[in-house]
């Protein structure tokens, strides 16, 4: 064998072990910082679906009061709107954010107003309720202590 691929064979390259400690170390507290961080964006997340099924339920009361002359009485359960909207979730065991309630004033009342009441998993609910004249309000309860629900609105 030459003398030149000797050396190269003879030769051996690599890495320490105090090297590779430290750079397992970094790791460490990089992922000590990291990974908090990324812990906390689940209960964000819960809080975004309810947040969305409750807009996804207004919808679906609109949509059968539509088909109901008009009358929002006649769609008056989380059962009634899941079957106009199949994405609704009508029970908590579902894993997610889940449509609980649905509050239609009775027939003494003026009938043009409704509410849908949401809960994520956290246990924050999110609340859309038509007004008589119209206008929407947007509130929820903050169960979990996260700042999704600030000042009872959203």
């Amino acid at each position: 064998m030459a003398p030149a691929k000797r050396a190269i064979l003879a030769k051996e390259d690599g890495f320490t072990l105090i090297e590779v400690l430290v750079v397992i170390m970094i790791i460490g507290i990089l992922s000590a910082i990291a990974i908090p961080a990324f812990l906390n964006q689940t209960s964000k997340a819960s809080d975004a679906a309810a947040k969305e099924l409750a807009h996804t339920a207004q919808v679906a009361e609109e949509t059968c009061a539509t088909d109901h002359s008009g009358q929002y009485s006649s769609c008056n359960s989380p059962a009634l709107l899941a079957a106009y909207e199949a994405t609704i979730q009508t029970s908590s065991g579902s894993g997610g954010a889940w449509l609980y309630q649905v509050n239609v004033p009775g027939n003494g009342q003026s009938g043009n107003s409704y509410s849908v009441t949401t809960e994520s998993t956290t246990g924050d609910t999110y609340t859309i309720t038509r007004l008589a004249n119209g206008g929407l309000l947007r509130q929820c309860t903050n169960a979990s202590g996260e700042t999704a629900c600030v000042g009872n609105t959203w």
